[in-house]
């Protein structure tokens, strides 16, 4: 049935009616221009959306909205859509700035349409305020390529420049730092003040270095500098040594003052690798030699580093699966009084039984093991396993108590008095037949943090002693400082002690320093009869050495306590008789 005049009438009122409605409800914002580009029509979200009332809007030319340094380009493209040209964006969104009443820009999604009517050309659009959704693109962007702690580029982006600028054809340096001591603030003072230590040096290391390098934080404390077009060792070095001279200052936090160090490893583009992940690889095997070096040490790259490395994992790896197969076991070598022979102690020194080289001795595999966390296992076990020998003596009925050597990872741990206190709790043992061996230079290369954990551990009644000492860089007063119970001479004292007469000096001092401070003194490497008599005449009360046995398993010492004894009671008995 056809509509009639009327009828169509009342239904274009309707729908008037129907848009005029939604125009008005709508959150979209809605505008319309005539042919000489002034609004004709704006709806209430428009309005809202750039600040201004209805009557400030209706008769003013569209460019009100329209940022300065675009309203040329707006009114030019306006004209030729007048003109025919009409533009080919009908129903396309695009993202443009836009302009609100108090002069702010902000984005906005505008869909446009044209049309023709009786007065001529006519424009329309619906417009978005997209600053939110841009607002989460750039976070989004900013979290693809920046750390979000340091505000430094993230790892990823780092690689990425370094690619970009390798395929150009560009040389470039890379440099990797890694911060000494950052663990030891983080177990101290907390992952607060640590994220806070990171964030200043994130601020002061940009600073210090040239405006060209690219900073990045790619790891928990390590940082990496790219230098564009450096491919000069010196410079690198220069650049590297400016790095350095970032930690001369302490870094204060609040009440806080840290102070912290650095290793940095360095390598070049195109000696050291011609790809980007080759670069980086190279500059952390220079790190780790740099930070096997000591403090504040700086290494270039060399290709010994990569297979020496590779040589270190796979001994790591072997290692791992020795633990796991029970290939490791521990040796115990005496220590007896000096005066009369009676053992009191069993040293505990790890071996590796190796399914291919056999019997290792510390030597051959524990430097492979550095900082690795497999330290801490196996020191973990080693500890344990010496709890245990030591409960078999004690149940055994002998008075003969058990040291074992703790890693370097071991007394930074802050879990190690817990560890020793469940030791002692799950193996029955009273703390004073278990003595924990710590190298002066171990101890001393992280002061407090010893003094810290030695202390906590001589209140659970364990005994400290110190190894090696005289090798080191101890000074006499740091034996006063630290909670000893014993000081075992080194053993280069010892080996010339009959011939010189400075060696016989020297440990003598040692012997009766020692003696005065309350401590249990050691001498080690004793392997003739005549450096015990040297020994014995300087006063020295016990000893330990090839002369009195070899490193041997748990049975073979024990069979020689046995003996030993016996043979005292023998002695004993004799002597009863002849008196």
């Amino acid at each position: 049935m056809a509509m009639t005049p009327a009828s169509r009438g009342r239904s274009e009122r309707r729908m008037s009616f129907t848009v005029a409605k939604f125009a008005e409800a709508t959150k979209l914002a809605l505008i319309s221009i005539d042919s000489g580009g002034n609004i004709e029509f704006v709806n209430p979200a428009a309005c809202s959306l750039f600040g201004y009332t209805l009557n400030e809007m209706i008769g003013r030319p569209i460019t009100i909205i329209v940022p300065q340094r675009m309203r040329g380009a707006h009114v030019a493209g306006l004209q030729r859509a007048s003109q025919g040209h009409t533009p080919n964006l009908g129903g396309k969104a695009v993202e443009v700035c836009a302009l609100r009443k108090d002069g702010t820009e902000f984005p906005i999604e505008i869909t446009l349409s044209t049309w023709r009517s009786k007065q001529g050309f006519c424009a329309g659009a619906v417009i978005t305020d997209i600053t939110e959704r841009r607002d989460r693109e750039g976070r989004l962007l900013r979290l693809a390529s920046q750390d979000t702690l340091t505000g430094l580029l993230n790892r990823h982006r780092f690689s990425t420049l370094l690619a970009e600028t390798l395929a150009a054809g560009m040389a470039a340096t890379v440099i990797l730092l890694d911060l000494d001591g950052f663990k030891e603030v983080n177990d101290t003072h907390g992952h607060l003040v640590g994220d806070s230590l990171l964030q200043a040096l994130g601020v002061r290391l940009p600073y210090m270095l040239s405006p060209d390098a690219d900073i990045a934080r790619i790891g928990g404390d390590e940082f990496a500098v790219l230098l564009k077009g450096v491919s000069d060792p010196r410079i690198a070095y220069a650049q590297a040594d400016v790095i350095l001279q970032v930690f001369n200052k302490p870094f204060e936090l609040g009440d806080l003052s840290l102070e912290l160090g650095a290793s940095i490893g360095f390598s070049l583009s195109p000696t050291h690798g011609k790809e980007s992940e080759e670069l980086i690889a190279s500059a952390d095997y220079a790190l780790y030699r740099a930070k096997a070096q000591g403090r504040q040490s700086i290494r270039m790259y060399d290709a010994t580093m990569r297979s020496e490395a590779s040589a270190r994992r796979d001994l790591r790896d072997e290692l791992h699966s020795g633990l796991r197969r029970g290939e490791l076991e521990l040796f115990y070598q005496p220590q007896v009084s000096l005066p009369d022979g009676e053992i009191v102690g069993l040293e505990a020194l790890i071996r590796w039984h190796h399914p291919i080289r056999g019997l290792l001795a510390p030597a051959a595999f524990l430097p492979a093991l550095d900082q690795d966390a497999l330290a801490l296992d196996i020191g973990s076990w080693t500890l344990d396993e010496a709890a245990k020998r030591a409960r078999e003596l004690h149940s055994a009925g002998y008075r003969v108590k058990v040291s074992v050597n703790l890693f370097p990872g071991q007394l930074r741990a802050p879990n190690l008095i817990h560890k020793v206190a469940n030791v002692l709790q799950r193996h029955s043992l009273t703390a004073d037949r278990l003595e924990l061996e710590v190298t002066e230079t171990i101890a001393l290369a992280d002061d407090d943090r010893s003094l810290e954990a030695m202390s906590a551990l001589r209140e659970l009644g364990v005994g400290i002693a110190f190894d090696d000492f005289g090798t080191g860089y101890a000074s006499l007063s740091s034996l006063q400082r630290y909670p000893l119970t014993t000081l075992k001479i080194d053993r280069g004292f010892i080996r010339q002690i009959c011939n010189s007469t400075g060696d016989a000096a020297i440990t003598r001092a040692l012997i009766a320093m020692s003696r005065d401070m309350g401590l249990v003194t050691i001498a080690e490497g004793i392997e003739t009869i005549e450096q015990q008599e040297a020994l014995v005449a300087l006063g020295c009360p016990f000893g330990q050495g090839y002369l009195y046995g070899r490193p041997m398993p748990f049975t073979e010492a024990l069979d020689i306590i046995k003996r030993e004894v016996r043979s005292r009671h023998v002695d004993d008995h004799q002597g009863a008789h002849v008196v």
